[in-house]
């Protein structure tokens, strides 16, 4: 074969390459605006209130008959939704592999997902269950989703260009939650200007992030390939089983599972804080709803820069340098957040501009580190217990919110009580020695991890 023959065989590869990491970016680009939109402005707040509405003369509901102040049931919402994540997620990341057919799967959890979001727009009255049903299943739906979707970045990506591709992928959804909150502000700012009321107008937002993401998830699903593995072609009906093996083989590869357990613990605060931060604004600080989008639309700004400057960072540093700096970063912002004053909504936006410049890049980054501690051929299975790390046991940082609050009655004990997470994530991870553990997983070491 000539060295022509072999130059082109290498170029059309780099370009089917590139094709692909360009469509993976999109699912960022499609499933971010819920998390933004819904998750983080919109669901929390006017879910709370929808729960008071429905609430009893002291205050609580009583969904399955149990007694739960109004204000901690989307806490709580979100914590069943991430607990249910835990019983589905390991079920897709075992048939992704055993099949090699990710693409259906990440089709099915991504339009259930979406469906589910839509449907919020029938969210109004006292339907405060419907709310917390649909919250679960999309949220669970979203879960399931980015197993898949994580788990194709070790196939697009070499190792040198795993930090670049994750930290673009990050800016590519934060960017489309900027682009679709400045068109949310201004339905919501100017509802009578349409002939709609505030609620109905947060309920067309609402729903508007279900049909983005639909929408947008036919770009991944025309150019990612899937692709037939050692264990392809095996039944795939044994999810359990699988998943009891996989953790059996993580077992003999301790620094990995040292990794995921640091992983655990800071990113539940990081989780915490993206799903909390518009009920603590709303409810303890008294910021209008426009306040609000407007913080949260100055985050999704500031993440893409930030997703993108921890990237280079990561380049000089090393990946693991530049996440726990981030760490620090979340623990200084977090802990200056409970002294803000109410009604101060300057304040509030230099919290959130704090929040912006760390979290893109701190969740960008470890994402790509986790990749290169990823045996080759079970990518899906490996990813599964990473977004069970992400968001299936992501449910303790909220449960503690809503306990916080449920006892104290204060959401700004509940969110002081987030700094733990960071300043224990910061311990774990700075003691696991990343590059023993990447020679572990049979990888090739980067020269700047």
């Amino acid at each position: 074969m000539s060295t022509d023959t072999v130059r082109a065989g290498a170029a059309e590869e780099a370009a089917e390459r590139r094709r692909e990491q360009r469509g993976w970016y999109f699912y960022d680009w499609a499933c971010s605006v819920y998390s933004t939109s819904v998750l983080t402005v919109f669901l929390g707040p006017y879910l709370t209130a929808v729960a008071k509405h429905a609430a009893d003369a002291d205050g609580f509901v009583h969904p399955l008959g149990v007694p739960v102040r109004a204000g901690s049931f989307f806490a709580y919402a979100v914590s069943a939704s991430v607990i249910l994540s835990i019983f589905v997620m390991p079920m897709a990341g075992a048939a992704a592999d055993r099949t090699g057919r990710k693409k259906p799967l990440l089709a099915a959890a991504a339009y259930l997902g979406a469906g589910a979001t839509t449907g919020m727009f029938f969210l109004d009255g006292d339907r405060y269950l419907l709310g917390g049903l649909l919250l679960i299943v999309a949220n669970a739906s979203l879960a399931v989703s980015m197993v898949l979707y994580n788990s194709y970045l070790p196939q697009i990506a070499p190792p040198e260009e795993r930090d670049a591709v994750s930290s673009r992928g990050w800016a590519f959804g934060y960017a489309a939650g900027a682009l679709v909150l400045v068109a949310n502000l201004v339905l919501f700012t100017a509802h009578d200007s349409f002939g709609v009321s505030e609620a109905t107008a947060v309920r067309i937002c609402l729903a508007s992030a279900g049909v983005w993401w639909g929408a947008f998830t036919l770009v991944p699903l025309r150019r990612l390939r899937d692709r037939r593995t050692a264990s392809t072609g095996q039944a795939s009906a044994h999810g359990w089983r699988q998943l009891a093996a996989t953790l059996r083989d993580m077992r003999g590869k301790p620094l990995t599972l040292s990794f995921l357990l640091a992983y655990l613990i800071y990113n539940d605060g990081i989780q915490t804080v993206i799903s909390q931060a518009s009920v603590y604004g709303s409810e303890e600080l008294g910021l209008s709803q426009s306040t609000l989008i407007v913080a949260v639309l100055l985050v999704q700004v500031l993440a893409v820069g930030g997703a993108l400057g921890m990237g280079r960072l990561a380049r000089t540093y090393g990946a693991q340098r530049t996440i726990l700096g981030s760490l620090v970063a979340w623990t200084l912002t977090l802990a200056a957040g409970y002294f803000l004053p109410a009604g101060a909504p300057v304040w509030f936006f230099v919290l959130a501009s704090g929040i912006g410049l760390v979290l893109g890049g701190s969740q960008a980054l470890s994402r790509s580190l986790f990749s290169h501690l990823v045996p080759s051929g079970k990518e899906a299975e490996y990813f599964s217990a990473y977004e069970m790390s992400d968001r299936g046991m992501s449910w303790l940082g909220p449960l503690l919110f809503g306990l916080t609050y449920q006892l104290t009655g204060s959401y700004r004990d509940a969110i002081i009580s987030l700094v733990a997470f960071f300043a224990i994530g910061f311990v774990l991870l700075a003691r696991v020695p990343v590059r023993q553990a990447i020679r572990d997983a049979g990888n090739p070491v980067p020269e700047m991890i």
